[in-house]
């Protein structure tokens, strides 16, 4: 539950400014909290921030592992901070672009950096790293996983020799022996990647700034995670491929559905040792983000009511069918092991009475997205003079729409649908600039408790700044914001509108005299 009326901003990670191609979790994010804060927002939110290692245009949504993080995130300022790197492996940089992601040449750069570190670092003197090897309960998987890949020549795992493939005790303990230099490797990759983070977490508890992450429903079919645990997820046990994949049928994004490819979870198996391994793999995903994170969002949280299931064969996802999900019950025995939890409902797309139920019931606040709000219909849930209940989350947009500037001046809209939205925001039809404005307005001032506003609407820029387009497979996650956009004019546009509409920051603590 939200309990205070607050706004916060979406950007994630890599879109921030920094000297080194992608933003990362050093100072680049410092500086970025230190915005928000005289933007004066309460939350950050941003994407998964797990490994993508190049595949899949580098979606974060299709990660290797759902425990790791990306070492593209790892910051090389601090690396240099703790002596791990020289000076000069920072000045002898590529020319990186401000406004994109290169992550090809990004990806070779922080790699040469993380091999130098590695050679520097002296695990024996650092008590910090033993306990978190001994406590990251998923580390040597994925460090086991990591090094196979590369002694496969990076090909997936179910393509791997059956020895490696099917985990055989034996062969696994043959590359714990003879390839421990790479296991350490990837130990410690992880290890700079936590600590790292810790460190920003505390530095946002400090500033009062909230983090919000996002968790996938789905894992990607080459991950350790699939690898590790195969028997909760449906895959044939001959051929080790999945029997049936995700995605959402024909809707607003595309008019074949989305087939994202994702290995389905074997709900309905009845073995109890499955269920079981199920259950403590979704516990222990939980408890490692909200180690990260204040809250998170549950991409396509209709998939625990019902889910859709595409054949694998199908290239596209028309012919897919529901399935029921495991619904109520998997969350009341999560909080038995983890107690209750601050999970945003991504309620988006084709919502049944059903799933508003479940989220209703387990307490967790909705999405409401602007941009699907005018459509003519007046009865239309996302119009804010129709929410319910303040327990919602509005937003202008999400990751996966347009910016709301390119949204606007699109050919998707007409006058009609522009009129609309400029007299719901008391402005003329006339006015046609700062769009971006005005739905700020609109959600500043609706019942919500809390506002996001993705850092590009906040900026008013345009299509070309979009994050992603959904059922586009090239070209995505690449937008970087840079440091001379993120001005005192617009903290104080956004400071004075958060501060009318009652959503301000807590005040400071004043500690008393003596």
């Amino acid at each position: 539950m939200i309990k205070k009326r607050s706004s916060g901003m979406l950007a994630h990670i890599t879109s921030l400014p920094s000297p080194f191609g992608i933003g990362d979790i050093g100072p680049s994010s410092y500086a970025f909290i230190d915005f928000l804060v005289d933007c004066e927002q309460s939350y950050w939110q941003f994407l998964p921030t797990g490994p993508t290692n190049g595949v899949f245009d580098n979606s974060p949504y299709m990660s290797t592992s759902a425990f790791a993080g990306t070492p593209l995130l790892i910051s090389p300022e601090l690396l240099l901070q703790d002596g791990l790197i020289s000076q000069s492996d920072l000045n002898n940089k590529p020319v990186f672009s401000q406004y994109s992601t290169e992550y090809g040449e990004v990806l070779r750069y922080k790699d040469t950096l993380l091999h130098k570190a590695f050679k520097q670092f002296e695990p024996d003197t650092c008590s910090e790293y033993a306990t978190f090897v001994e406590t990251a309960t998923w580390l040597d998987e994925y460090a086991t996983f990591m090094t196979l890949k590369e002694l496969c020549g990076d090909t997936g795992w179910f393509d791997w020799p059956e020895e490696f493939a099917t985990r055989k005790p034996e062969s696994l303990q043959s590359i714990l022996t003879k390839h421990i230099e790479k296991i350490n490797y990837f130990r410690f990759e992880q290890f700079e990647f936590f600590r790292q983070w810790r460190l920003l977490r505390q530095y946002a508890s400090k500033q009062h700034i909230s983090l919000i992450g996002d968790l996938p429903i789905y894992v990607s079919y080459d991950s350790v995670d699939v690898w590790a645990h195969q028997s909760i997820f449906s895959l044939d046990r001959t051929t080790l491929r999945p029997m049936k994949v995700s995605g959402v049928p024909p809707d607003y994004f595309s008019k074949t559905g989305q087939r994202w490819g994702n290995p389905l979870y074997d709900w309905h198996n009845c073995d109890a040792s499955v269920q079981n391994e199920l259950l403590n793999w979704w516990s222990a995903r939980l408890s490692n983000l909200f180690d990260l994170v204040d809250m998170t969002r549950i991409d396509h949280f209709r998939g625990f009511v019902s889910y859709w299931a595409i054949p694998e064969e199908n290239d596209t996802a028309i012919e897919g069918e529901w399935e029921k999900g495991p619904g109520a019950d998997f969350f009341e025995k999560i909080y038995k092991k983890l107690g209750k939890l601050n999970i945003v409902a991504e309620d988006l797309g084709i919502i049944t009475p059903e799933v508003e139920e479940l989220r209703d019931k387990l307490g967790f606040p909705g999405m409401k997205v602007l941009q699907f709000a005018f459509d003519g219909n007046r009865d239309n849930s996302f119009l804010p003079c129709n929410y319910q209940s303040p327990q919602c989350i509005v937003y202008t947009g999400t990751h996966d729409n347009d910016t709301t500037v390119g949204w606007y001046l699109s050919e998707k809209m007409d006058d009609n649908n522009r009129s609309l939205i400029k007299k719901m925001a008391n402005r003329s039809l006339h006015d046609q600039n700062n769009i971006h404005h005005d739905l700020i307005y609109l959600a500043q001032s609706s019942i919500a408790m809390l506002c996001i506003f993705p850092l590009q609407d906040v900026l008013g820029f345009g299509s070309d700044c979009k994050m992603n387009s959904p059922g586009v497979p090239e070209g995505n996650w690449r937008w970087r914001c840079a440091k001379e956009f993120l001005t005192p004019d617009v903290a104080n546009y956004m400071k004075n509108s958060t501060s009318i509409f009652g959503r301000g920051r807590p005040l400071k603590e004043v500690q008393p005299p003596g």
